[in-house]
């Protein structure tokens, strides 16, 4: 499908920006250009309306920002992990991300801003959002949720890391209601046509994405010893010995992403073992639809279809 003409005209005012280089102060450089076109395209009137915005601490040091639904309670809760590849992303850049979920599903969001790399490179993402993870099930009432409709859920990093936390949660025995897995990375170390396919001119390129792999892991993707990094499930789930038993799924893609391959290839993968999956690939898109709404009304149906996906799994 041809790429959809409102993210085409977006694509091309993006490139009047400076993309951020691996060097000096690449990591503030992302991080200014993702806040540039998330907090500051936005109109604030026009952002999703919730009962309540509050900020909360989790797991006695996790920053986080809790969204409450109007007059619904006990709630569906889900434990949101923004975008950003481990780099860029805060509690700010995915603000709506967070309203139109809570709008939409009735449903309490606790957004988590867990720790930037290259500052903090893994595992310290994964072992603060999955303490994030484990801290809203034991508090869940306490924030009006329904312990038995807890969810974990994210785009791009935060997708690979709600993956990552849905996985070691059934390992442990914590029982989630679903997952949402919004455009992820689930197999860095994998060869896919989507990489050469759409690795320039779509949003993110392979070359980025390589560079956000090198910052959270602090070895490039083309360092022999990245090896073991590719192999380990909790940079690369897709490589889980086991996926049989985990929680249901939403999985979304875009026709025109780098890491469309491999989201697929994780659902799939989900599906082989029984685990019930909604799954859809966006023809048109790009990596980063979700949130455009206000730039694409194709984006905004994507949007739209997912949240209604993961409404259904949580009941």
């Amino acid at each position: 499908m041809p790429l959809d003409p409102d993210i085409a005209d977006f694509l091309r005012s993006l490139r009047q920006l400076d993309a951020p280089e691996p060097g000096g102060n690449a990591a503030a450089q992302a991080r200014a250009r993702l806040r540039a076109l998330t907090v500051d395209s936005r109109v604030p009137t026009t952002q999703p309306e919730v009962a309540t915005v509050t900020s909360a601490v989790l797991a006695d040091s996790v920053p986080a920002r809790v969204y409450r639904p109007h007059d619904v309670t006990p709630a569906p809760t889900v434990v949101y992990l923004h975008g950003g590849g481990w780099v860029a992303g805060d509690l700010d850049t995915h603000d709506v991300h967070a309203r139109t979920l809570c709008r939409d599903l009735d449903a309490v969001v606790v957004s988590v801003d867990y720790p930037l790399a290259p500052e903090h490179p893994f595992p310290a993402a994964v072992d603060d959002a999955y303490a994030a993870l484990t801290w809203v099930a034991r508090h869940v009432e306490a924030f009006g949720g329904d312990p038995a409709r807890l969810a974990v859920g994210g785009d791009s990093a935060g997708a690979t890391l709600s993956a990552v936390c849905a996985q070691q949660a059934h390992a442990d025995g914590l029982s989630l209601a679903a997952q949402l897995l919004v455009y992820p990375s689930t197999d860095m170390a994998g060869a896919y046509p989507s990489r050469t396919e759409n690795g320039e001119g779509y949003f993110l390129t392979t070359t980025e994405l390589h560079w956000f792999f090198e910052q959270y892991l602090g070895v490039s993707p083309a360092d022999p010893a990245s090896a073991a990094y590719g192999a380990d499930p909790r940079v690369a789930p897709l490589r889980a010995k086991d996926m049989s038993g985990l929680a249901p799924a939403v999985v979304a893609t875009a026709e025109y992403d780098p890491l469309r391959d491999e989201g697929d290839a994780y659902a799939e993968a989900l599906r082989d073992v029984g685990v019930r999956v909604e799954h859809r690939r966006f023809d048109g898109l790009v990596h980063g639809f979700y949130g455009m709404d206000h730039i694409s009304p194709a984006a905004g149906e994507a949007t739209a279809w997912i949240n209604t996906a993961l409404k259904r799994l949580l009941g």
